[in-house]
């Protein structure tokens, strides 16, 4: 056996290819353009968000007053029922144990959840704090623009000629040719 890999590593060494590349098995070639065909697991498979918006659900129930109330109600039943009930129907005597196990075992589904719902509704925060962050810089880009055009209308309105200025040199060109027509009618009778 060892002398046939020799033998295959000369082979190999002599078509110019390495001894391991000629051993492995060729892989298929991966095409990007089509999706991964899914993999077997072990594992349950489940949808993220299905299960993200159950827990928001339970988690928003959680945190209501009813939840409180019917808690409260089935709490103050079982104990009522252990105490007052004949020992046959007492599923749960005095320290109430089972009680305890229960209450704890809801305690610790309703923390995950919880804390799940409060992921999610900080991922969706996150998106529209970004989603404003863009708004509010797109709106600055915009008024930094319309800042700069008024600036710059302001600057060529103050090359322009308005409505008073003209009427102002208008009057003084009256007064310009009022004062000059006296003096052109006397100039005229003296050359006569």
């Amino acid at each position: 056996m060892p002398e046939e890999r020799e033998g295959g590593k000369e082979r190999s060494r002599a078509n110019g290819a390495s001894a391991l590349r000629r051993s492995a098995p060729e892989r298929p070639r991966v095409r990007l353009d089509l999706p991964r065909a899914p993999r077997r697991t072990f594992w349950p498979e489940y949808d993220p968000d299905a299960f993200g918006r159950l827990s928001e659900r339970i988690a928003r129930f959680l945190g209501t007053g009813r939840f409180i109330v019917w808690m409260t109600v089935i709490i103050i039943l079982w104990i009522a029922w252990n105490i007052a009930a004949p020992r046959v129907l007492k599923f749960d005597e005095y320290p109430f144990i089972f009680l305890t196990l229960a209450l704890s075992l809801q305690a610790s589904y309703a923390a995950p959840l919880i804390l799940l719902a409060q992921n999610r509704q900080d991922d969706r925060d996150r998106v529209t704090h970004e989603q404003d962050r863009s708004q509010n810089e797109r709106s600055i880009a915009d008024t930094e623009y319309l800042t700069r055009e008024i600036a710059a209308l302001r600057l060529g309105l103050g090359e322009v000629a308005t409505r008073d200025w003209i009427r102002s040199e208008l009057a003084d060109m009256v007064r310009d040719l009022d004062l000059r027509q006296p003096a052109e009618a006397e100039g005229g009778e003296r050359d006569r």
